[in-house]
């Protein structure tokens, strides 16, 4: 999806569940009877192609230059940066070896063995398990020194990008990116390490300058996820993470600040997250930051602009926009999460948030919708990052009416629901969880 927005290639997109997410269409499973995605068809002839790679250098060939910007390099006329090019498809191999050894295997702990230490924790100990920063695994010295090959790859380019050819991304920038951006939330969250931090890992600056320059390409933040979202995500396609073995008090920090326990997600939020920085790319569509009068920083930031008022009030206001969009269809969904919703006679599916043939709890529907209503005017007319008024409160808790214990648990399935990018950049869903957060607190 990146190569194709970044060549501006014309194409027709359905969008089909993963099998942990739902069932497949019996459209889609005629044309790809093994379901898996993504896949790609060429309306000329029918032919359907798999494979992520495979499915870029074809659209690479069949949308060339000079018309459509070069994704690959040539291996005639730039077969040095071809040759470059196929090795990084092979580091990126290697890389994500070695996440999958970190994050999904058993991490050899300190003074002990894997199982010493899984024992302990499931019988609701440490184990053998390492409060201080000190201690690295075998398996995470290996991650993070192959991290470090990567970095020295950056800095072997006038940068920031993987390759010379080209002043714009490429085909392996986006390779590489996909994955990155799920390490940095699987680590971040299992492994209580903030890659991105300068002052734990000065040794991955040139990883880091490369993230900041993709997250300000407009449709790169369309594709982006936040660490939550992906670490709901992680799990149903890869197998449940392994347990930490160190570095726990960063772990339970993390955690905490990820998933919204503690005051994450409650108002008023901190001006930047803490570990997913917002303003050093685009934060919002720039239609919105236009409308709002935010202009770019010269390096193409929103650093000087992340704490004005300005950016918060934008923020604020694409969610209540989004949540007055689409309204009624919320509301039914969100009124899955009362005591009579969600019954669902099919089998479950792995993805923890995944339910969807889930029924609502029809008697939450309306009050639900109502308060949403109201959610989306004090939204709307509260000062940004604010939290509301006595009269405010007293307007939720009156069009929840006698189903404020429904309404409320309606609230906190929607809010945890909140897809990032599908229904907002992490910059604009953050005010949307938190003031659904203040509601709750409000009814309960």
């Amino acid at each position: 999806m990146l190569l194709i927005e970044a060549k501006e290639i014309p194409i027709n997109i359905e969008l089909v569940n993963m099998r942990s997410y739902g069932d497949k269409p019996r459209s889609f499973l005629k044309k790809v009877p093994n379901g898996m995605l993504p896949a790609i068809e060429d309306t000329r002839n029918g032919n359907i192609a798999l494979d992520s790679a495979y499915i870029m250098e074809f659209l690479e060939q069949a949308h060339p230059s000079p018309q459509f910007k070069r994704m690959v390099p040539s291996q005639n006329d730039t077969p040095d940066q071809y040759q470059r090019y196929k090795s990084l498809m092979g580091l990126e191999r290697e890389l994500f070896r070695w996440w999958c050894t970190l994050v999904f295997r058993m991490e050899d702990p300190p003074g002990g063995n894997a199982a010493t230490a899984l024992m302990g924790k499931l019988m609701g100990g440490g184990g053998n398990a390492d409060d201080s920063d000190e201690y690295v695994s075998s398996s995470m010295k290996g991650f993070l020194d192959c991290l470090k090959i990567v970095d020295g790859e950056l800095k072997d380019t006038k940068g920031p990008y993987f390759l010379d050819y080209a002043e714009h991304p490429t085909m392996i920038d986006f390779v590489f990116a996909s994955h990155v951006e799920r390490m940095l939330a699987s680590v971040a969250y299992w492994k209580g390490m903030d890659l991105r931090n300068p002052q734990e890992y000065p040794q991955l600056q040139a990883l880091r300058d490369w993230m900041d320059a993709l997250e300000k390409h407009e449709y790169y933040l369309a594709f982006k996820s936040d660490y939550y979202t992906h670490v709901k995500d992680i799990p149903p396609q890869y197998g449940p993470a392994s347990p930490a073995v160190s570095r726990m008090t960063k772990v339970r920090a993390n955690v905490a600040n990820i998933d919204g326990r503690g005051n994450a997600w409650k108002l008023p939020l901190d001006d930047d997250e803490q570990i997913q920085p917002l303003f050093r790319g685009i934060p919002l569509p720039k239609c919105v930051l236009e409308a709002s009068g935010i202009v770019a920083d010269e390096d193409g930031s929103y650093l000087s602009s992340g704490t004005s008022q300005a950016m918060k009030e934008a923020c604020q206001t694409m969610a209540a926009w989004k949540l007055c969009s689409n309204g009624p269809a919320v509301a039914k969904f969100a009124a899955r999460g009362g005591p009579k919703g969600a019954k669902n006679m099919r089998t479950t599916f792995s993805a923890e948030l995944a339910d969807p043939y889930a029924a609502p709890d029809d008697a939450l529907v309306a009050p639900t919708e109502t308060v949403l209503q109201v959610l989306a005017d004090v939204m709307l007319t509260t000062t940004a990052n604010e939290i509301p008024d006595q009269d405010s409160a007293k307007a939720i808790q009156a069009a929840a009416g006698s189903q404020k214990s429904g309404v409320a648990s309606s609230l906190a399935y929607l809010r945890d629901r909140i897809g990032v990018p599908r229904d907002l950049p992490l910059a604009s869903a953050r005010y949307l969880r938190a003031y659904l957060n203040w509601a709750i607190d409000m009814l309960e």
